[in-house]
């Protein structure tokens, strides 16, 4: 046993990849310098180009993963059913490869997983986030409970789930539903956000989420996520139409929880 080293024996390090073997290997380094281990670790690859697959059969012996392949690209959804159906412990971290862990995740780890231990009902907690979720009650030791409202006015209400670094139950799937393949990776995501709502999820939110992990995108390997240009646009004119349209669909889609 390493001195200080953080063991997570009910929990398996759960990575989707894609064409991005250098940032993989960045994450699986990270976690190594931080002596945090896992039961196991399944990276979940998208038929990534032969130069990356070559990269992973090399990280494989390194770090001993169990790797998932495709014969094809199928998209983010069919990335994640796949690498979450190889998943065989109580407890899942879904982390994306492109993400490098900060010396301060691992307690936060560790009090996840005592609070997911002391609360079946508690869905996942989330560790990272473009923006704060608009609605929170405080829990403790810098976690919050996610609060949702179909009535809330900020259209953000949504994103109570995300598929930013997060801890969940390994039976997610079975209680919310598979990711829906054949659309866009951010479509997926949304009708992951709608199942979780109206399936009555369960979250926590951790507030200083910029202190615990770090996302890094190069130009040698940058993002494979693209959205619609309408759904980043500054203009004032597009950003007022955006928001009444948000706040029209979202509520019409989980219109049935009030």
């Amino acid at each position: 046993m390493v001195p200080g080293k953080t063991t997570f024996d009910n929990v398996t390090l759960l990575i989707t990849h894609f064409n991005r073997s250098n940032s993989l290997k960045r994450l699986l380094s990270a976690f190594h310098d931080l002596n945090c281990s896992f039961a196991d670790i399944v990276v979940s690859d998208d038929s990534s180009q032969s130069v990356h697959f070559q990269a992973l059969k090399s990280l494989q012996k390194q770090y001993n993963f169990r790797l998932v392949t495709s014969v094809s690209n199928r998209g983010l959804a069919n990335n994640l059913n796949k690498g979450q159906d190889a998943v065989q412990t109580p407890y899942t971290l879904y982390i994306q490869e492109d993400f490098v862990p900060q010396p301060s995740f691992v307690p936060k780890l560790q009090e996840s997983v005592a609070f997911m231990q002391q609360d079946n009902t508690l869905d996942m907690v989330r560790f990272y986030a473009y923006f704060i979720y608009p609605y929170l009650r405080p829990f403790k030791n810098g976690f919050s409970e996610m609060v949702f409202s179909p009535w809330a006015a900020n259209y953000n209400k949504i994103y109570c789930y995300s598929d930013h670094p997060h801890l969940r139950r390994s039976t997610f799937l079975d209680k919310f539903g598979r990711y829906v393949e054949g659309i866009k990776g951010d479509r997926a995501e949304y009708r992951m956000c709608i199942s979780f709502l109206q399936k009555r999820g369960k979250a926590l939110f951790y507030n200083d989420y910029e202190s615990l992990l770090i996302q890094e995108n190069d130009a040698q390997e940058p993002s494979t996520m693209k959205r619609a240009e309408w759904t980043q646009h500054q203009n004032p004119f597009i950003i007022i139409v955006r928001y009444i349209y948000r706040q029209i669909r979202y509520n019409y889609d989980i219109r049935f929880l009030t």
